[in-house]
């Protein structure tokens, strides 16, 4: 007897469709096999669909059992087969219906329309399961676990037409961010079989409020809360209104790695296809919180500096995303930058410049995205302090040449981090410059810039040919930019990020053409690039 159950396989972070087949030969010897490219956590499977369909009160079918995994010819991992494949074993063993029977009389739509708890159909009329994507990791006793990917799976069953998918109940409210299709979660595969033959009530997960959910995200800390720093605070504000990449140069304990923190506070809200976008990238990683159905706020990783290159930029055997890819849409920290090892940080400059990384195998290249703002912070000595006479000057510039010229070309602004005196450190000092101030200056220039140039393109993202177009300069500013490219020996991708941070510096202050001032603070943030 030969069962069929729809299920999906992970390709980076997209679902590509994968058919669980199962052959029962009752005349043959007691063995099961699986077959399909699995991986050791596949072929454990089988283990464990047994155990949990015998502790369930189900019998796994006698004689010779194959299950197989198609396509063939790409790999698969994890153990989201293991409900598919229980599924069909009771297929196989007529517990459940084979073949095609009737759908639900209701569309997806029209179901949620009459609200949570309508059922499709009335109880006793059993599911069409070619109609449905299957996926769940099982326990020992029939509970259902959640598996990693299920955003991506329910946009294949969307895309396919197929009225939903069959789910843990910890992975519905992911599946429920996809409109269209029915996302139902199962907290047993007991109950799946329930909902299967119409014994138990077809409920899908209620759909989710995107728009509610982004709007009432908040950061956690908040600029107010630095004391000192407005130089800094200044720089951040200009490159949270370009996207721009940062780097911060300051002895230790001035706020650094605080500031890098509260930056997402100030940054635009998440739009719902950019959040969608981020949770199937953390889906796709398995990290994803159990029953969190969407990453309302922009990601901030901080990888330590002893992190590997394929912990940076992704890899493996089955690639997954690196902290790069995790970083999309939101802000990757790296402190210390000078403690990284220096072929780790080189592999960054392709995704600076491309925003996306391909993780090329024998098998596979899996496309991974890694549109991140890179804020860096670093001590300008190993100790930690300022340089202090000719000795300290010359400790400075060795542990700055840790840093190759093309990564601090990559960078955008360079700022100084000063120590903070101790009368800006006491009870009675003034607030500083809050988030809610500097977010609203931001999201002021970057509307200028999306009615100037689309939403998809930032001004740090500008090419050269739009640059001459859209950041227009006065006489005086041009001679200025001429100088300093002479006099600090400046490349020429650095004259790109002067007139691109410069084109930012005017939204902030709603300026059409680039005078003397924007041009020279845009220089000033470049002062780096003497030192290293």
């Amino acid at each position: 007897m030969l069962a069929r159950i729809q299920s999906y396989l992970l390709h980076g972070i997209d679902a590509l469709p994968c058919e669980v087949e199962l052959d029962v030969d009752e005349t043959g010897m007691n063995k099961s096999n699986v077959v399909g490219l699995p991986d050791a956590a596949v072929k454990e499977s089988l283990e464990r669909v047994q155990a949990a369909l015998t502790n369930t009160g189900y019998a796994w079918p006698g004689g010779r059992v194959l299950v197989n995994l198609a396509p063939a010819d790409v790999k698969k991992e994890g153990p989201a087969y293991d409900l598919p494949i229980a599924l069909g074993a009771l297929v196989a063993g007529g517990v459940l219906p084979m073949g095609a029977v009737r759908t639900p009389v209701r569309s997806p739509v029209a179901a949620r329309q009459a609200g949570r708890g309508a059922l499709h159909e009335p109880l006793g009329e059993p599911l069409d399961l070619s109609r449905y994507l299957i996926a769940g990791e099982l326990a020992l006793d029939g509970r259902l676990r959640p598996v990693k990917g299920v955003i991506a799976m329910a946009a294949l069953a969307a895309s396919r037409g197929l009225v939903g998918v069959i789910v843990p109940t910890a992975n519905a409210a992911e599946a429920a961010v996809v409109p269209g299709i029915d996302a139902v979660g199962c907290a047993t595969v007991a109950e799946a079989v329930g909902v299967i033959k119409g014994e138990l009530a077809y409920v899908p997960h209620a759909p989710l409020d995107i728009g509610g959910m982004l709007h009432g995200a908040v950061a956690e800390i908040d600029f107010a809360d630095v004391r000192g720093q407005e130089g800094v605070k200044r720089a951040i504000t200009v490159a949270a209104a370009g996207s721009h990449n940062l780097l911060m140069l300051g002895p230790a304990g001035t706020g650094k790695s605080m500031m890098a923190k509260a930056l997402p506070g100030i940054l635009p809200p998440l739009t719902p296809e950019e959040a969608i976008e981020v949770t199937r990238i953390y889906s796709a990683a398995g990290m994803l919180p159990a029953g969190v159905g969407l990453v309302c706020t922009r990601p901030v990783r901080t990888p330590h500096h002893t992190a590997s290159a394929a912990a940076i930029i992704g890899g493996g055997v089955v690639p997954r995303p690196g902290e790069v890819s995790l970083a999309h849409r939101g802000v990757l920290f790296l402190d210390e930058l000078p403690e990284f090892p220096r072929f780790v940080l080189e592999t960054m400059r392709q995704p600076l410049e491309d925003h996306f990384v391909t993780i090329a195998r024998s098998h596979s290249a899996p496309r991974f995205p890694a549109n991140f703002m890179l804020v860096a912070a670093m001590n300008p000595t190993p100790k930690g302090d300022m340089p202090r006479g000719e000795i300290g000057r010359r400790a400075m510039d060795q542990y700055l040449s840790k840093l190759s010229g093309p990564l601090i070309d990559r960078i955008d602004i360079h700022v100084e981090a000063p120590a903070v005196p101790f009368k800006q450190l006491g009870g009675g000092a003034p607030a500083g410059t809050s988030s809610a101030a500097m977010r609203e200056r931001v999201l002021g220039a970057r509307g200028r810039q999306i009615d100037r140039q689309g939403p998809a393109m930032p001004n740090a993202r500008l090419p050269g040919r739009k640059l001459d177009e859209l950041a227009p300069m006065t006489e005086a500013a041009r001679t200025l930019v001429g100088q300093a490219l002479t006099e600090l020996g400046l490349s020429a991708r650095a004259y790109d990020k002067i007139r691109r941070v410069a084109r930012t510096i005017a939204d902030l202050e709603g300026a059409q053409v680039l005078d003397v001032p924007h041009v020279a603070e845009a220089i000033g943030y470049r002062l780096l690039d003497r030192k290293i």
